[in-house]
């Protein structure tokens, strides 16, 4: 994996954790690929047009916030990234605990673009 590979993972992380506090996911757009695989339990969609119009489950909680333990990525060679995130989620208001879960979230990037994007509940 190449320097500019990481940097690219780390930025898209940030970037979705951002969105998936503030709702805004404009950032989001432009480090994906035009044909970009975008898979997760519940759905999977094809090609950016997709991600822009199904991409809304993407916000935050009305009743819960959700807090982010650092990630760990690790390289699975050839543009293939692997990260590991806790997310703890509390309830708004209280801060009083609801829930955790880890997920397993898979990159694959080519040509500077996310091209792929799996998302797995581990946890």
């Amino acid at each position: 994996m190449s320097a500019d590979d990481l940097e690219l993972a780390r930025q898209f992380l940030d970037v979705l954790a951002g969105a998936a506090t503030t709702g805004d996911r404009e950032a989001i757009y432009p480090l994906l690929a035009p044909d970009i695989e975008w898979v997760t339990p519940q759905r999977e969609l094809h090609g950016i047009e997709a991600a822009r119009d199904e991409l809304t489950w993407i916000s935050p909680r009305e009743t819960l916030d959700v807090e982010y333990d650092e990630l760990q990525v690790t390289d699975l060679g050839e543009g293939r990234i692997m990260s590991s995130v806790h997310e703890t989620f509390r309830m708004k208001g209280t801060g009083a605990f609801a829930y955790a879960r880890d997920r397993q979230i898979d990159l694959t990037i080519r040509d500077g673009k996310i091209v792929r994007y799996e998302m797995r509940i581990v946890g």
